[in-house]
This record gives structure tokens, sequence and C-alpha cells, in this order.
């Protein structure tokens, strides 16, 4: 990782930690209000306990709402983030499940540790140099066969933010097209296999700005 990446990390953290709470408060049910999203998770869930594991890793896991909506659907996850006030709160609000503290560039887990991995919006403040590290490192801790679920926000730009919510922050947000994403993705051996794009919702309880796009990948097998 270069310096300007960690610099970039070292922010993206820090502006995570002074919104921890709120960001938790604000988010808390959102899955309830977005059928489409619980659809993609469960579609996720059914083909990684079809490889005969349940294992999976929530990248970037903020504080725990993917994880444990991921552990009603019968999988065994395990959550990080690079917020360690995110991961505060998850472990509180979750603690039936474990939680690290960690960086997707530098996962501290053993290779082909998990059946599964989901990287739900966690993406978007990666910039691009840095996603290929971030994909190398899903591979692997990737089994063989394994199953990869992105979620992120589709479009061509870069956005800075140095206020979300009243706090000041300082935040990149990387809008990329499903196809950007794969081509970091495919040299690491990861094989597309379903690939979604809707329109914003822009009159819900949780309103959004951009198309939303949900890529699903396989690691190969041997």
């Amino acid at each position: 990782m270069t310096d300007e990446a960690r610099i970039r990390e070292a922010a993206t953290r820090d502006s995570y930690d002074a919104i921890a709470r709120t960001y938790t408060d604000w988010v808390a049910d959102e899955l309830t209000a977005k059928p489409h999203d619980r659809a993609v998770l469960g579609a996720f869930s059914e083909l990684v306990l079809g490889t005969g594991s349940a294992e999976v890793l929530d990248m970037g896991c903020g504080p725990g709402r993917i994880t444990t909506f991921l552990a009603a659907l019968g999988l065994e996850p395990r959550g990080l983030d690079l917020s360690p006030a995110m991961i505060e709160l998850a472990q509180s609000l979750y603690p039936m499940h474990q939680f690290d503290v960690g960086s997707m560039a530098a996962l501290p887990y053993a290779d082909e540790s998990f059946s599964g991995l989901v990287a739900w919006y966690s993406t978007i403040h990666v910039p691009d140099d840095e996603l290929v590290l971030a994909f190398a490192e899903a591979a692997r801790v990737l089994r063989p066969g394994s199953w990869f679920q992105l979620a992120f926000q589709l479009g061509g730009r870069v956005d800075h933010f140095s206020d979300l919510a009243g706090f000041g922050v300082d935040l990149d947000f990387h809008r990329r097209s499903i196809d950007d994403v794969l081509t970091a993705l495919e040299p690491h051996g990861f094989i597309p296999a379903t690939r979604i794009e809707r329109e914003p919702d822009r009159t819900g309880r949780f309103p959004e700005a951009t198309r939303q796009g949900y890529l699903l990948v396989r690691k190969a097998s041997l």
C-alpha cells in the first residue's frame, strides 16, 4: 500500500469513527425498506450453503446489520471493518457474532478461510489502485468455488464529502460501473455469475441519489 493510500484509508477510518453512532441509528432498519437488497442477500446465502459450508466474511461490515442478517439466513458470518468505533458498536449490538478491526487490503485471515464473502457498499471508498489489492485479498481468503457478493453505487465519477449528517468527514465516494468492477475482479480468478442494475429509490424511507449495482462472482474451482 502506498503512502497516499494509507492517508486515504486513515481518513476513511477517522470519518467513520466520528459518525459511527449516528450512522448506526440511521441504517438500523434499512433492509426492511429494501426488498431488492434482501432478495440479493437471500440468493447469495442459498448459493453459499450449497457449497456445503456456511462460513462467510462481511467485509466492511460497519455496525453489523448485514452480518446479523446473513446469520438469520443460516450462514456463519464474521464481520470486519476499518473503523474501531464501528466494530465496538457491532460487537455490543450483536455479541453472538465475531467482529474484527482490519483493512480490506490486508485481511487478517488464513488462506481459504471462507466459502462466501460480502462487500456491501464497502468498496465505494477504495480508490482504483487499491481495489486490486482488496480483490486479491478476497481471492486469497475464499475457498475455490466460493461466492463473492458486491453491492455498490453505479456511475463513473468520484464525489468528495467533507460533511455528513453534520459531522466533519473526509470521504471519497467512488461510483463505478459493473464492467469496471469486473475488470478489477477477473485477474484474481473471479467468474461473473449475476449482475443487476436498478434505478434509485428517490421517494422511499432511505432516498437514493444514484443507480445501484449488484454483482455476484465466483472464485474459480481448482
